[in-house]
C-alpha cells in the first residue's frame, strides 16, 4: 500500500533556537492538538533526544488509542524524527527541520504516513482521515501562531 505525505511550512519571528526548544519540550505537543484528541503524554523524558521514547493517549474519531513514538534521529537545532513503533497507523514518520532565515525560523514537516488495514485504510483516507490529518495540521498551525507567534513570512 502506499504511503501518503504531508508536508508544511510555517515561519515564526523567533530565533531557531528557542523554537527548536519548545518542540523538544514533550509537553508542549498536548498543546498543539485539538481538544477533541484528547492528547495527553503518559510517559516521556523531561527533553527530548535520540532514543527517547514516548508513550501518548489520544481519542481519533471518538476511539480512544495509545502511541509509542520514538526519536530516531535528533540534531538540535536543526532536525529530529519521530517514528510511530506502536500506535493507530500502519507506519508514522514525521521530520521536523528548523531553518534560521531573517531573524525568525521555518519549521517544516514532512510526515509519511499509512493507515492500517489495507484497501479499507485507503477507502477511509480517501473518505475521511486525508481532510482530518490536514485539520490536525491546520490547528497546529495556529496555535504555533498563539504560543510562538505570529506565523507570517520574513520580511524581505
Amino acid at each position: 500500500m502506499a504511503d501518503y505525505i504531508l508536508e508544511s511550512r510555517v515561519w515564526l519571528a523567533r530565533a531557531r533556537a528557542e523554537v527548536f526548544a519548545f518542540f523538544a519540550d514533550p509537553r508542549n505537543l498536548v498543546l498543539l492538538a485539538p481538544p477533541a484528541c484528547r492528547l495527553a503524554v503518559v510517559s516521556a523524558p523531561a527533553r527530548l533526544e535520540a532514543g527517547a521514547v514516548l508513550d501518548l493517549s489520544l481519542s481519533w474519531l471518538g476511539l480512544p488509542l495509545a502511541w509509542r513514538a520514538f526519536i530516531r534521529e535528533w540534531d538540535p537545532p536543526h532536525r529530529f524524527v519521530d517514528v510511530q513503533v506502536r500506535g493507530p497507523w500502519a507506519r508514522w514518520e514525521h521530520r521536523h527541520s528548523f531553518l534560521e532565515e531573517a531573524g525568525g525560523t521555518w519549521v517544516e514537516d514532512r510526515v509519511t504516513y499509512r493507515p492500517p488495514l489495507g484497501p479499507l485504510g485507503r477507502t477511509a483516507h480517501a473518505l475521511v482521515v486525508r481532510r482530518r490529518v490536514r485539520a490536525l495540521w491546520d490547528y497546529r498551525t495556529a496555535r504555533l501562531g498563539e504560543l510562538l507567534g505570529p506565523v507570517g513570512s520574513p520580511a524581505g
